[in-house]
Formats: C-alpha cells, structure tokens, sequence
C-alpha cells in the first residue's frame, strides 16, 4: 500500500522544479503522475485566480470536465493547451498565496467515503464543465467563487475524501445558481436600459 503524499508537498516539489522564466500546462502535466484529475483541477484553479486568465482556464476546464464526464482514467490535454506558457513568478506567487491554507485544509481532509468517486465521477464533470463555463463570463471578480469551488473538488480528489467531495457538489450548485442570477440581473439590466 501507497504512502498517500499530501498535495502541499506535491505542489512544494513543483515549485523547486519549476524553471526560472516560463511553466507550461504541459509541463504540469508530465509532473501528475497518479494524481491526474485532481492536480490538473486545482493546479488550473489556482491559475484561474490569476487576473486576465480565468477566461482561457474556464475553456480549458471542458477538457478534463468531458474526460471525466465519459469516464477515463486520467486526463489529456491538447497540444495548443499544453504550450500554454505562465510566468514562473506569478505561478509561484499563486501557489505561494494557496499552499498556507492547503496545509491547513489537510489537517481535515483526509481518505473517506471511497465509493463516491466511483459513483459521482460523471457528476462531478458536468459540475466542473458548468463551473468553468461560469469562468469565462465577464464579472468582475466572478473568477474567484468558481476556482475556489473547483479548488475544493480537487482536494477532495487528491486526499481522497467523499465528504469533502459532497460539499464541493452542494458549493458548485451555490456558485452556479449565483452565477445565473447575476447573468439574470445583467439581462434584466439591459431591457431596463433599453426602455428609457
């Protein structure tokens, strides 16, 4: 049996890897190993807090969100998604602002309810495909609620925890119906600002 590694040192080892100028979705991406989904969700969640790239991410979430929809094993991105490049220093600066509150999120999260990643893995992809979509909107600061969903989701996955798993699904449908009301409100704007 597998030593289960904590994702904070996952990440930890990422940033002592990362090159001094660029990273790359790809070069995340051959570093998965078996975390696969889960990694690349949170690992593109994080980037989706960056200003000005929630917008490419949110597209990029229909890959891995239709993978699990139809039930493979790990994800694959295409090419013109793994040429991605990021600035190292703002990567580090994400991964910098999220690894202090990943620690302490695994003091809680930890391996329960295996079966519900057997049962939910297509629910859980039309809630990420959803979530990313609501990413690309133009809200100001509508990102944020999103990625942390996705970020939530993720740790589930990584640390293996159905519990934590269950609340991300019931915080995905709390930013998705926020998410319609605010497109809602903007439709509804627009007919009153037509009317006068």
């Amino acid at each position: 049996m597998s030593v289960h590694v904590p994702t904070s040192a996952v990440l930890q080892k990422l940033l002592s890897e990362a090159p001094p100028g660029h990273v790359s979705v790809g070069w995340i991406m051959e570093r998965l190993e078996e975390r696969s989904f889960g990694l690349l969700m949170f690992m593109l969640a994080v980037i989706a807090l960056v200003p000005g790239l929630s917008t490419f991410i949110g597209v990029l979430f229909a890959v891995p969100a239709y993978q699990m929809i139809v039930a493979r094993r790990s994800p694959a991105l295409p090419k013109i998604a793994t040429a991605r490049r990021l600035p190292t220093p703002q990567f580090v600066r994400a991964v910098d602002r999220i690894a202090p509150l990943l620690r302490r999120a695994e003091t809680l999260i930890r391996p329960r309810w295996p079966q519900s990643f057997r049962t939910t893995k297509r629910m859980v992809g039309i809630a990420i495909l959803l979530l990313g979509l609501t990413l690309v909107l133009p809200v100001p600061f509508g990102h944020i609620l999103p990625a942390f969903v996705i970020m939530i989701v993720a740790l589930a996955y990584l640390e293996e925890d159905g519990v934590v798993l269950w609340l991300g699904l019931a915080l995905a449908l709390v930013s998705l119906s926020l998410s319609a009301a605010a497109g809602w409100g903007a439709v509804a704007g627009v007919k009153w600002l037509d009317r006068l």
